[in-house]
């Protein structure tokens, strides 16, 4: 696999969450916080997905990225998503995209993450 950022990550990832089973339910979610880059079904459970690509994983790795205030923005849009919704469960992942492949990250950080440390 050659250099992928981007869009093109975001295909990839796409690619393998389906792969995976996965039903794809939002791409690029905006929302006045900002964006999502996927949000998918995985069964019941409604997963947020930040895909995090880089051409040399040896500086950082493409999940290491997803700081706490990545984690707490993903909360937000989390919350802002299934305002008026009924209750389902929800999970945050990492997928990240480097030229050895695609490592997918379930459960990258919980709500408890989040609270945690405000």
């Amino acid at each position: 696999m050659g250099v992928v950022e981007g869009k093109a990550a975001e295909e990839l990832a796409v690619k393998h969450l389906r792969a995976q089973g996965m039903r794809i339910v939002a791409r690029n979610w905006r929302w006045r916080g900002g964006e999502v880059d996927i949000i998918a079904k995985d069964g019941e459970t409604l997963v947020f997905v930040e895909v995090k690509s880089r051409a040399d994983p040896t500086f950082m790795r493409p999940e290491e990225a997803v700081d706490l205030s990545k984690r707490q923005h993903l909360w937000h849009a989390a919350q802002a998503y299934l305002q008026g919704k009924p209750w389902v469960p929800v999970r945050f992942d990492v997928v990240a995209v480097t030229p050895q492949g695609i490592q997918h990250i379930r459960g990258a950080f919980s709500e408890e993450d989040v609270r945690s440390s405000s």
